[in-house]
């Protein structure tokens, strides 16, 4: 999304906005928080030891941490970000769900969850640890708590300045209202606060989103009159890639997004670059997501998790992209940007294409269903920064403090531990805001992160689940240097030494890492000696018995809490979805 900026300008004073609020307007807002806080209290009673507040006990029901595990995801950065696209782009923003979450969330629940719940580990640098030892555990937890306290700033920095825009609170307000409100329900009840509020966001944001979405398709004459509306904006304003509305009413080749010519190269950087590398690097690697799995009650319920996601995930296109598409064709500040972009043209303003969802609202909502609205955005917003303390709390209570600094206090200490640094991960995240606040696009931001972080990661985490012979030194010397090869790309387009249009860098940088992890631990696997095939039972596929991947009480259970069965229908409707929509 290189072409929009994902922070909207806010005025230095003043309390102008861009929706016109009422005083009803704000009772489902006062509601919501009013369930937010009740979940927290009640979650409370059942966090009496530290595996309670940091993993939920592994407690939660496979529907309960499925929800969860797409609504950790459906923070700002998804809703704003996505609808931003979609009103730049159109449909070949599909392919960041359809290509870049679904089938990697199929592989997680099939494959790697067998092995991060069956080796009873708490968190994913904690499975780094038993499989490739200290070194690499230590710089998978440093790299994962710094990127944690990052992003949640990102998305309290979104919340406060949406927040802003919305209803004319200082940022500074905002930010501490919505850190101190997630604090509060994480350190009640930790964990299980944060999924069960998941769960209830997710649901607001449904109920918040769908009547924007139907209003806003029968204003415009429903997919037919979309379809029109976008076709003669291209036609008349269009230059280049935008002067063909194929290009946004298909999702393949999808050069808008990828930003290359070549239509060869774009399918295979959207393929690889993000349906392989960015997608299976975030998905089954990133302990934000991951942790709501690992909090089922069984290995059945933990496999079948992000695949019952999946079918979640297909739907929220349609409820982000959708109405950013609308807005390009019905909001006429929008309009006009758009029409910026399609004749090559700089825009100039205070408006984005961030501000679509929002003006969107404003054109078709009227007063006490915007109330509703406006609750969903909090919800997704909050919903996202929680997700990055409660994934925080727990990799530094369990992978740092309790493996390197204390490693013999009681439970009670570990517990205490939790809750303090749930507080201090939320002052950090306010500054960290502030620090996101410099950043003119976070969206390129982010994808610089997961390029350098979960890319080589995977590549760490496939070569050594199913390479008994990759070694200790391999596993911490292949994540540095993959991480390395990122970061030097991410360096090189930023001093003016690389440029790439759209997405293409975060694809490359991705896609290099990647090969670099790949490589380097391969040549040192072969130069150092491997764990004792012992000690990497539970770790390692090949040595892992079938018994220990698997639910005894499986054969049991009907179709439709099977993992297999689900992953088929799953795969089978996105298969039939990137048909429809191609």
């Amino acid at each position: 999304m290189t072409a929009s900026h994902l922070i909207p300008p806010l005025a230095a004073s003043g309390s102008s906005t861009l929706l016109e609020a009422r005083w009803y307007d704000y009772f489902p807002i006062i509601v919501y928080f009013a369930f937010v806080m009740g979940v927290g209290f009640m979650a409370k009673r059942r966090t009496a030891s530290s595996d309670d507040f940091l993993t939920s006990g592994r407690s939660l029901p496979a529907w309960v941490t499925g929800i969860a595990f797409v609504s950790a995801n459906l923070g700002a950065v998804e809703i704003m970000g996505m609808s931003a696209n979609g009103a730049q782009y159109g449909l070949p923003t599909f392919h960041y769900f359809w290509i870049g979450a679904i089938p990697a969330m199929i592989f997680l629940g099939l494959v790697m969850m067998p092995f991060y719940y069956g080796s009873g580990v708490r968190s994913v640098p904690e499975f780094m640890l038993k499989r490739y030892g200290k070194a690499a555990h230590l710089i998978n937890a440093l790299s994962f708590a710094l990127a944690q306290l990052l992003i949640a700033g990102v998305n309290l920095y979104l919340l406060g300045s949406i927040v802003h825009r919305l209803l004319g609170w200082p940022l500074w307000v905002a930010l501490i209202v919505a850190a101190v409100i997630v604090f509060s329900y994480i350190s009640l009840g930790g964990l299980s606060a944060a999924i069960y509020n998941e769960v209830l966001q997710f649901f607001v944001i449904i109920v918040a989103l769908l009547p924007l979405t139907l209003v806003g398709l029968n204003r415009v004459g429903w997919w037919s009159g979309l379809k029109e509306r976008i076709t003669e904006a291209a036609t008349t304003h269009g230059t280049g890639a935008y002067a063909d509305p194929s290009a946004q009413l298909h999702s393949w080749p999808g050069n808008l997004l990828s930003g290359f010519d070549s239509s060869a190269l774009s399918v295979f950087g959207i393929v690889f670059g993000l349906g392989f590398v960015l997608s299976f690097g975030y998905w089954t690697t990133n302990f934000v997501e991951v942790q709501r799995a690992m909090a089922a009650d069984s290995i059945s319920a933990a496999r079948s998790a992000p695949i019952i996601g999946t079918f979640a995930k297909m739907a929220v296109p349609f409820l982000v992209i959708i109405p950013g598409m609308v807005s390009a064709v019905l909001v006429s500040e929008i309009i006009a940007l758009k029409q910026s972009s399609l004749s090559g043209a700089t825009a100039s303003g205070e408006i984005t294409y961030n501000d679509a969802v929002l003006l969107l609202m404003r054109e078709v909502l009227p007063n006490g269903l915007l109330g509703l609205a406006i609750t969903g955005l909090l919800a997704s917003f909050m919903a996202g920064m929680a997700a990055n303390i409660s994934a925080f709390n727990t990799v530094f209570t369990v992978d740092l403090y309790e493996r390197y600094i204390n490693t013999k206090a009681d439970d009670a200490t570990y517990l205490r531990m939790g809750k303090l640094t749930t507080a201090i991960a939320t002052i950090v995240a306010i500054f960290t805001a502030l620090i996101a606040s410099n950043y003119s696009n976070l969206m390129d931001y982010l994808q610089q992160l997961f390029s350098m972080f979960n890319a080589p990661l995977f590549a760490t985490f496939i070569i050594g689940m199913f390479w008994r012979r990759a070694t200790s030194h391999a596993g911490w010397s292949g994540l540095a240097c993959g991480t390395l090869a990122a970061l030097a790309l991410n360096v090189a387009s930023r001093t003016g030494h690389l440029t790439l249009p759209g997405q293409g860098l975060a694809f490359l940088a991705a896609g290099t890492a990647f090969a670099v992890d790949i490589l380097v631990t391969v040549v040192v696997s072969l130069m150092t000696a491997p764990k004792p095939a012992a000690e990497l039972e539970g770790f390692v596929y090949s040595l892992t018995p079938q018994e220990a991947r698997t639910d005894p009480n499986e054969a049991a259970l009907p179709w439709f809490r099977k993992p297999v069965p689900l992953a088929i229908c799953a795969g089978t409707l996105v298969i039939l979805l990137n048909s429809i929509f191609h």
